[in-house]
């Protein structure tokens, strides 16, 4: 296939499995000197079919999407990743017969409708292993005790309770069996209204504050279900206006913030700067980048939902005020705004587990729609909108700025992103878990009877290898040191959290009540109007979140304490790893943050070659663990994207043509072997 002027590129053979697209290049020599950074279940040449964005074909120079049926066969195919590689497929010297096949196989399974039991997900479920739990320490928050323990690290064990009422899914089957609710909330308020209009614990400041969030009713009603709901929420505001419960400020985030079809077109035009086809294509917008950058919006959404979830934080330090984060169903921008407010506040979500449990508890459990968000299925394209990609760029943002408050790399989270496309970890492929725990139970395809055994993405052994996991341990991290026993008398009464916080005294509240004297008012605007201009018509002076801001950032950073991401112009900076790793042009070779990495992981190296050396001389000599620091042999030869691009692979743009064919046997069970065809004529799972 001729690229940039020369006839560049590799031959092997193309392949579709109910699981995957690979490429299997006929060049298979290994290079003893690559990183072991490597994934387990898809390789670099390899696209499972949940990843797969468009695909187009050539014809005489000129590209088409292809969608369904096609009655002319192209004689390129370029298929456009959601992880943003892109992939070019010569099948100019093809025979014809095995190019249709090719191509309508590869288009049916990765672009037309499907159901919910046809992914692959459960395929491998019915025959997966029965392997030991690899959670490291994730709270999956599946039992009530889970709830129990988390109110109690939270010390919010005083006003808030979990409650049972869910079970057997008798609410709603979009809440979870388990949640928690303010303590004097009755059963039968949850009951009456499939728990809308509730106020639904998210977490608890140290200063007994806390964060909820509530889903609206619908904004279209008749006369008399309106003054039925006004009544019910009148008797829930009045029921929990009393003390012990703080000032509480609403916060309607359809109004505060863009809607997810403003996400999804932001980011939609944003990635359309990094599918790069060719070197040609590169420099013709590298002149005007940064204006086009600005023009999909993307960054600038990114600042507004870090300012929103600063103004949240000032509220509850500083203003000693619970927030309720109101959402039509309160999964999407409740789940980013909760989780972004808990990343900055709490530095227990900052470290790999907590971070995992705060996903399990706000997004997997919480009821986000990850079927329909990441349209998985490819049913509805009204339904996608990139909201836990959005909470991904934000925690990089502050990962970036504020590197030994996490114990984790933007590698995890570049992996992680990754991980939403990979069909056999249950973890991102349900809508709620009501959904996850119906279509678990039953009989498995074919091969067993009984549940599915359904993995979780928390466990990384089965996509790296140990020294692959250590590039998402971050090295440098600030482990928060133990309090001495000497010290834990006069600090008993103290919450487990420090904070960095300014020394602003916070104001105190002139009348305790839930929503203040406005609560007639608020309530006929939470029964269907917008309450944007409310929230903004606060008793606080409009200046006072920017002295917050500018107090906190004047002081030394406490890594352990309250985190406020820079957000002021340039400071908003586009996650390079996530979107430029497969741009060859975009990289520095032997530079960039790894040059950086590269020495800090050979002193390592160094220091633990020393621990081991004086703990042999001891007798106590210790094994290697998950936490070992890989060899970088010669660091020269890396490029600044590493680890998923090497310099010696990406130095020019991958080309992979293919000029043979399988003839692909049919298989009953493909699951039990490791990677197999399948015959793309006949139906496929």
């Amino acid at each position: 296939m001729q690229e940039d002027g020369s006839n560049r590129g590799t031959y092997g053979k193309l392949v579709c499995t109910n699981f995957k697209i690979s490429f299997l290049d006929d060049d298979s020599a290994s290079d003893d000197n690559e990183p072991q950074f490597k994934n387990k279940i898809v390789g670099e040449n390899d696209i499972t079919l949940q990843c797969v964005d468009q695909i187009y074909g050539v014809y005489d120079e000129k590209k088409k999407l292809l969608t369904g049926q096609l009655r002319k066969y192209p004689e390129k195919l370029i298929i456009y990743c959601k992880d943003l590689r892109v992939f070019n497929f010569c099948l100019r010297y093809t025979k014809e017969e095995e190019v249709k096949r090719i191509v309508s196989g590869i288009v049916h399974h990765s672009q037309t409708p499907k159901l919910l039991k046809r992914l692959f997900l459960f395929s491998y479920a019915s025959a997966a292993p029965n392997n030991p739990d690899g959670r490291n320490q994730t709270v999956m928050f599946e039992t009530l005790e889970d709830w129990r323990d988390e109110l109690e690290r939270t010390k919010g064990n005083v006003k808030y309770k979990a409650v049972t009422t869910n079970e057997g899914y008798r609410v709603s089957e979009k809440l979870p069996l388990y949640f928690v609710v303010p303590i004097c909330i009755s059963e039968e308020s949850i009951l009456k209204y499939e728990g809308r209009g509730i106020p639904i614990w998210c977490w608890s400041c140290h200063n007994g504050a806390a964060l909820l969030k509530m889903s609206a009713f619908p904004k279209e009603q008749d006369d008399s279900t309106s003054q039925m709901q006004k009544a019910f929420l009148d008797g829930i505001y009045k029921t929990i206006s009393k003390p012990p419960y703080e000032l509480v400020k609403m916060d309607d985030l359809s109004s505060s913030l863009p809607s997810l079809q403003d996400i999804q077109t932001a980011y939609t035009r944003f990635k359309q700067l990094f599918l790069i086809d060719s070197s040609t294509d590169f420099w013709a917008t590298d002149v005007k980048w940064f204006s086009l950058l600005e023009s999909t919006n993307w960054l600038e959404i990114i600042r507004r939902v870090l300012k929103k979830a600063i103004e949240v934080a000032e509220c509850l330090e500083i203003q000693h005020t619970n927030v309720l984060l109101i959402e039509e169903t309160a999964t999407d921008l409740c789940c980013v705004i909760s989780s972004l407010v808990q990343v900055m506040m709490d530095s227990y979500s900052r470290t790999k587990s907590g971070f995992q449990s705060l996903i399990q508890k706000e997004w997997v459990i919480g009821g986000h729609c990850f079927l329909d968000r990441c349209n998985h299925l490819h049913k509805s394209e009204k339904e996608e909108a990139p909201v836990f990609l959005l909470l991904l760029n934000c925690v990089w943002q502050l990962v970036q700025q504020y590197p030994p408050a996490f114990e984790f790399t933007e590698t995890y989270l570049t992996v992680l992103s990754d991980s939403l496309y990979v069909p056999i970890f249950s973890t991102f492929f349900f809508n709620s878990q009501h959904q996850r725990d119906t279509n678990k139970s039953g009989e498995s395809l074919k091969t067993q009877s009984g549940p599915f055994r359904f993995l979780t993405v928390w466990d990384w052994s089965v996509q790296f290898d140990p020294k692959a996991q250590a590039f998402l341990n971050n090295p440098l991290y600030a482990e928060k040191p133990k309090p001495d026993r000497s010290q834990r008398k006069t600090a008993r009464f103290k919450h487990q959290r420090q904070l960095s916080l300014p020394l602003t005294q916070a104001k105190p509240s002139t009348k305790r009540g839930f929503f203040r004297e406005e609560t007639d008012h608020l309530i006929k605007n939470i029964l269907g109007k917008r309450i944007g201009k409310f929230i903004n018509s606060s008793d606080e002076p409009p200046n006072s979140l920017r002295e917050f801001y500018d107090s906190w950032h004047s002081k030394p950073v406490d890594y352990h304490g309250l985190l406020l991401p820079r957000i002021d112009g340039p400071e908003i900076k586009v996650w390079a790893q996530r979107y430029l790793r497969w741009i060859p042009e975009a990289q520095l070779h032997g530079g960039g943050t790894i040059a950086t990495a590269a020495k800090i992981l050979d002193l390592m190296e160094e220091v633990q070659s020393l621990q081991v050396k004086m703990d042999e001389e001891r007798s106590q000599a210790v094994s290697g663990d998950v936490h070992s620091v890989p060899m970088l042999r010669n660091s020269a030869r890396l490029s600044s994207l590493f680890p998923f691009a090497l310099l010696q692979r990406q130095s020019v743009k991958p080309a992979l043509p293919t000029s043979t064919w399988k003839d692909l046997e049919d298989e009953d069970d493909l699951v039990k072997r490791d990677d197999e065809f399948i015959d793309l004529s006949g139906d496929m799972l």
